[in-house]
């Protein structure tokens, strides 16, 4: 699924290309589950529309149109936005497609039809901002505020970074990174992190999500900016998705283990840490 550095990188990408546009009309709707109001209500509402802004809240695209209204997008599993030619709204996966003042379209592809789109009033907007933890790479996210999230938590660390009531925007990949370069080992509880690992972690979460927002995010499998290009921070895994191959700084080779169903990669030399017992 993508994560914060993939949203933001299609958010950045459609800047240019969506910022002032007139929404024509919904060119393409094969699968009325993925958007809310029902298909009638949601095309009398966004039609005529000018999309003012784009950004992002947690791993949720937004589309800020007038009058009012915020168009919420998630890509979930396998779903990417492009801006291309009419034409491609016919291809099998395209299952919605918005017509552009400038002949173009904005198409969803998504094969396995887990993505969705909303269209918020204000207070629809301000329950989708108040669902969600605190930004990682905004001023207001201190060392603080992250002892704060974490205080009496005795889940995992590992588990608690993946909780966007907490934190938003940090899925596996990146949880995964941030602990390895704080040198914390994922199953430490989160209250039991010292200040000073609160720190280093703070650090390591803002280091890992900027670079991997410089190398326009992580292409596994579907995951394409709104131009279709491909992102490389997948070339620059230290442990992610590396079972048995050597920790980059100490080369001791890198374990696999389960949390909460979710694969955790981790060295276990580097990321020692406090472990609970058995």
């Amino acid at each position: 699924m993508p994560e914060l550095p993939e949203v933001e990188t299609v958010a950045r990408s459609l800047v240019p290309q969506l910022q002032g546009r007139i929404i024509v009309s919904l060119a393409k709707l094969d699968w009325p589950k993925m958007i809310t109001p029902p298909p009638a209500e949601f095309t009398a509402l966004i039609t005529g529309r000018r999309i003012e802004t784009v950004g992002r809240r947690a791993k949720w695209l937004l589309l800020t149109l007038d009058r009012g209204w915020t168009m919420a997008i998630h890509l979930r599993m396998s779903g990417h936005l492009l801006v291309t030619e009419p034409t491609a709204a016919h291809e099998p996966h395209v299952h919605f497609a918005l017509e552009l003042d400038n002949g173009r379209c904005l198409i969803f592809n998504d094969q396995r039809k887990f993505g969705r789109v909303h269209l918020l009033d204000q207070q629809g907007l301000a329950a989708l901002d108040r669902s969600h933890g605190p930004e990682p790479l905004t001023d207001d996210f201190t060392p603080d505020t992250l002892a704060q999230q974490l205080q009496h938590r005795r889940a995992p660390i590992k588990t608690l970074l993946l909780d966007q009531h907490l934190i938003a925007g940090i899925g596996n990949i990146y949880a995964n990174e941030a602990l390895w370069l704080a040198g914390i080992h994922p199953l430490t509880p989160g209250a039991a992190l010292s200040p000073e690992q609160i720190n280093h972690l703070h650090r390591a979460i803002r280091v890992v999500l900027q670079e991997a927002i410089a190398n326009q995010g992580s292409s596994l499998r579907n995951y394409r900016d709104s131009y279709g290009q491909r992102g490389s921070q997948q070339e620059h895994f230290n442990v992610y998705d590396r079972a048995g191959e050597p920790c980059p700084c100490c080369q001791t080779l890198i374990e696999r283990i389960v949390i909460a169903q979710r694969s955790t990669y981790f060295c276990p030399v580097c990321q020692q840490g406090m472990q609970p017992a058995p």
